[in-house]
This record gives C-alpha cells, structure tokens and sequence, in this order.
C-alpha cells in the first residue's frame, strides 16, 4: 500500500471539516498540507510550473458562499485544478453554490426538484409569482447555512435580488404539517457515508443545523430512490462529495441542494460517522494510492477537529486596522421587496441591531424568526421584541444579521447598529454622516 502521497486541502477558513479531513489523512499515514495564505505559492519559471506547498491531491474546501469575492477564490481553486488533481472541482462548485444552477442541471438531466422561478425583471417574478400557491420559498441563489430563505405568504412585491444577491421563488414542498424537516444524505464517490433526518426547530421552518436543527439518524432507514437521488445529485452536478438535501412531497422526493461543503457536525451527531476518513480515501485513490478501508471505517467513528499538526505557522504582519464607521452612519437596509438608503446610530452598548418597524414592513423584511428579550434604557424588566434576518450595506460591504424590530418612530434614527456589525469597524463618535449635534443617549439596548 502506497503511503508516500501528500494530501492537500485548500481552505482559507479554519473549519472543522477541514481540520477532520486533514486529521483523518494522517491517521491514515499519509502526508499533509494545509494550503492556506500563509504558506501557498505558486511559480512559473521558464514554462515549468511549481507548487508550494507540493502535494499529489487537492481536497476543495473553500467556502465560496463566505467570500465578499467569490470569483476571486474560484479564480484560486482554477489554478490549482490545473496543477494537481482536485476534488470538488471549481466548476462542479460554482454550479452547486448557486442553488438555481443547480436546479437547472438537476431538472435537465430528470432528477425531481421543486418548481421554481427566477427573472431578472421585479415586473415578471411577481406576475407570475401566483402559480406558486399562497406560500412559498423566497430564497438567494448564494447563501449558506439557512440564510437568504424566507417562506412567504404575503402579497408586497419582491424584489429579484436582495442586496448584491439574485433572488428566485421556489415551491413549498410539503409532507408533515406538524413539523418541517427534510433528509442530508452525505455521498462520497460512489458510497453513502451516512443520512440523517433534520427536524427545523420550534417556530421555524429552516432545518439547518446552524439554526438549531434536530438530527436523527436515517441511514439504514433510506429508500433505494432516496439513495439513487443522492448519488445521481452528486454526479450531475459533478461534486466528488456532497451533501445532498432532499424533501418528500405528496408526490415523491425532490432534491432541494446540493452541497459542496456540507459541515459534518449534525451528521455526526446524528449517525455516529464522520465523512473525513471517506473524503481521504477518495482523494488518496484519485492520487493513484491505496487505503485500508478497514481503518477507514475504524476512524469514521471518531471526528477529530482539533489543530491539525500541518496548520501553517502565522506569519507576523503588521496589523492592518479596521475601517472606521461614524457614530451616525449612512448605510443600505435590503430586504424582500426592496431597499432603502437611511442614517443609522452606532451604538456599541447594543448586542444586536435593531430596525423600525415600518421601515422593516416597507422593505419586506421576511417572517419573524424569534422572539427576544431586550433591555432598553430605564426598563429593567427588558421587553419582548420579534427579530428578523436583515441586510445592511456599509459602504459596499453588506452584513446579514438577525435584527430586532421596534417602533423607533419616537427616535432620531430608523437603524440602531449593534455590536453584531461594528465589531468589524472602529467606531469613531466624531464623526457624523448628518453634521448634527449627538442627540442623548436614550435608546441604548443589550440582549438579555
């Protein structure tokens, strides 16, 4: 058995899957490489080409939907897949990021999937907006971890994108009225590593794990068209591995997305089995080696995300300073039905931000996640306030936070910004996008 390859995995982001995956390799007696900014390089000298650090395989880890420039990390994993093998190819992740992408080639090769509709032009998607039912899933074609969905059952008009983001309608499909869920089926090459049933949490329809989900175990349970919908997922859209979700209907199965990077937590919770030992066998017979598959199965029952020992050492750099944002701000709120551009307060006593609720109706801010409990100025007693997802731009960088809502029609400012969007600035309290004179602080909030 050959053990002298090198596995690499390119990750900009310190994930816990990446650090299984690379765990996993050298439990398995293979090289390791963690390719991150601190050690990659890439050089051409008189037409030869060489890679730092050099490994055999390339394992794609980059989370595409997190990147402010997402073509910028393709750009990366392009090159790359032109010098090493890769799993996860760029092109394969491109069209699984964008869920109608993914829905389109699902759809032309005769894999089920919900109806759907994007256009470009606000007049068509909410012309034909009622074909989709008195409910439906409004939802960005880039997003991660339930963010960018919303279920709709209003008639405000829609917007096409949300913020930078292209937004679609998708069909509500339905099985359990009780309580939403759908299956993760997780596929590696040609094999099921594990399923899990994922339950979406008390007044929340959204399964996803990140929200507060709840798994089981469903691997033995699977239907042979469940298994044959994953694997056929996976291979239309071209991933090595992925994480496919799939819904049932009164009508069958449909397959919702597939993921390129799906986290391996809640499946481990839930099966008892971690992907990472699988992925490196993959990657290890891509590279033209072997693995025992006995240790493979022996170390899908551990997932060690601790530091890897191949994680690159830091290089000192001088510390680069955060932007500096004003006390009062102009900033862009965005939601389902458009956006508007108001004066915002900063105020770094407040945990969240916290929008009015008129503004929050005018912009269609989506269904109300939670209920909150918030302490505001004088009231000990804290009061109970809906929070709904919101999307902020600061001078071309756009934040997604859960916000409260509140009547702020008695305040100076429609927008209060918490600390879950200046902790990435410098808040400067000189500094004043309307010139005036700061009003008292009154309107200070902190979550309980």
């Amino acid at each position: 058995m050959e053990t002298d390859l090198t596995v690499g995995v390119l990750s900009l982001h310190s994930s816990k899957e990446s650090k299984a995956i690379l765990n996993a390799a050298d439990d398995l007696g293979f090289g390791t490489e963690w390719l991150r900014a601190e050690n990659t390089v890439v050089e051409v000298d008189d037409g030869e080409v060489t890679l730092e650090p050099d490994v055999d395989i390339v394992i794609n880890r980059l989370l595409l939907s997190k990147e402010e420039q997402p073509a910028e990390a393709l750009g990366l994993a392009t090159m790359l897949d032109r010098a090493r093998p890769m799993l996860n190819t760029p092109t394969a992740t491109m069209t699984a990021m964008h869920k109608f992408a993914t829905g389109v080639a699902l759809a032309e090769a005769g894999v089920s999937v919900p109806d759907a509709l994007l256009a470009l032009s606000g007049e068509t998607l909410n012309a034909r907006r009622e074909r989709f039912g008195p409910e439906f899933v409004y939802k960005t074609a880039i997003g991660t971890h339930g963010g960018g969905a919303w279920k709709l059952d209003t008639d405000d008009q829609l917007n096409p994108m949300v913020g930078s983001r292209q937004a679609f309608l998708q069909e509500l499909i339905e099985h359990d009225e009780q309580r939403h869920h759908d299956l993760r089926i997780y596929v590696v090459g040609d094999r099921i590593v594990g399923a899990m049933n994922r339950y979406a949490p008390e007044g929340e329809w959204r399964t996803n794990v990140a929200l507060g989900g709840e798994v089981e175990d469903a691997t033995d349970d699977l239907p042979e068209e469940v298994v044959t919908m994953a694997k056929r997922a996976t291979d239309v859209v071209g991933l090595d591995y992925s994480g496919v979700d799939i819904v049932q209907g009164e009508e069958g199965y449909y397959v919702l997305e597939v993921n390129p990077t799906a986290g391996f937590r809640g499946l481990f919770k839930a099966t008892g089995r971690s992907p990472a030992p699988h992925i490196v066998r993959l990657a290890v017979e891509r590279a033209g080696g072997e693995v025992d598959e006995e240790r493979v199965y022996e170390l899908s029952a551990n997932l060690d995300d601790s530091r890897p020992a191949c994680m690159p050492r830091k290089q000192a750099k001088s510390p680069v300073e955060p932007l500096v944002i004003g006390y009062i701000e102009e900033v862009a709120v965005m939601g389902t039905t458009g956006q508007q551009t108001v004066l915002a307060k900063s105020d770094t006593g407040a945990t969240r931000t916290s929008i009015d609720a008129q503004l929050a109706a005018d912009i269609g801010t989506g269904p109300i996640k939670d209920i909150v409990k918030v302490r505001s100025g004088s009231v000990k007693a804290g009061k109970s306030r809906p929070v709904v997802d919101l999307v902020v731009g600061i001078g071309g960088t756009q934040h997604t936070v859960t916000a409260s809502v509140e009547d702020r029609s008695h305040m100076d400012y429609p927008i209060l910004l918490g600390r879950d969007i200046l902790q990435h600035y410098h808040v400067d309290v000189r500094e004043r996008a309307d010139e005036a004179e700061p009003p008292a602080l009154s309107d200070t909030e902190e979550e309980e």
